[in-house]
Parts: C-alpha cells; sequence; structure tokens
C-alpha cells in the first residue's frame, strides 16, 4: 500500500511540474502602445492637466493614463480611504464631492 502512495505522490509532483514548463521558444512580446501614446511607465502629469475643472469619468482616466505614460491610474475622491505609498507609474486624479477634478499628480 506504501509504494501505490508513493507513485501517486510521485505522479501528482510529475504532472504539476509539466504544467511549469514553457513550450514556446520564442520569447513574449508585450503589445505596443498606438501612436502618439508615449508610455513609458513612468508618470508626467504636466501634459494632462488640462482636465482639471472636468467632471472625472473611466473614459478621461483611461485618456489620461496614455497621455501621462502611466502604467494604472486612480481617481480620488474627497473621503476615499488611499494607500499612501508612492508610485511614481501612477496617475492619480483628486476630484471633489461632485466628481470634479481639481488635482492630477503622480505617485
Amino acid at each position: 500500500m506504501h509504494s501505490k502512495q508513493l507513485i501517486i505522490g510521485c505522479a501528482l509532483v510529475f504532472a504539476t511540474l509539466a504544467g511549469c514548463s514553457s513550450t514556446t521558444d520564442k520569447p513574449v512580446q508585450a503589445p505596443e502602445e498606438p501612436a502618439g501614446d508615449h508610455f513609458s511607465g513612468r508618470c508626467d502629469a504636466a501634459p494632462v492637466q488640462s482636465l482639471i475643472g472636468k467632471t472625472a469619468s473611466f473614459e478621461i482616466l483611461e485618456e489620461a493614463r496614455r497621455k501621462a505614460g502611466a502604467q494604472t491610474a486612480r481617481v480620488l475622491g474627497p473621503n476615499d480611504a488611499v494607500t499612501m505609498e508612492y508610485n511614481a507609474q501612477r496617475l492619480n486624479l483628486e476630484t471633489d464631492a461632485a466628481q470634479v477634478i481639481k488635482r492630477v499628480t503622480c505617485g
């Protein structure tokens, strides 16, 4: 009975390891950003300061993220709980209670 459990255990280990192996020889490339967008992964809020005074939406957030070259973006309301760690790849759109953008920063 002990050898049967050992064989089953080994089979499970080998099956798990086989699932982790790679079958492609070509490196996977990330898709290129559309022309006109300067994605660098490092946020630059200067190109999107014109959004101040506009109402935040998903479309504006995504457009701002692309134009700022940020990897991620978030909308911060006046009473939102947020993490305070600095992230040079993140764009922040700070809004008032009516979702009007008051400040655009990176971090």
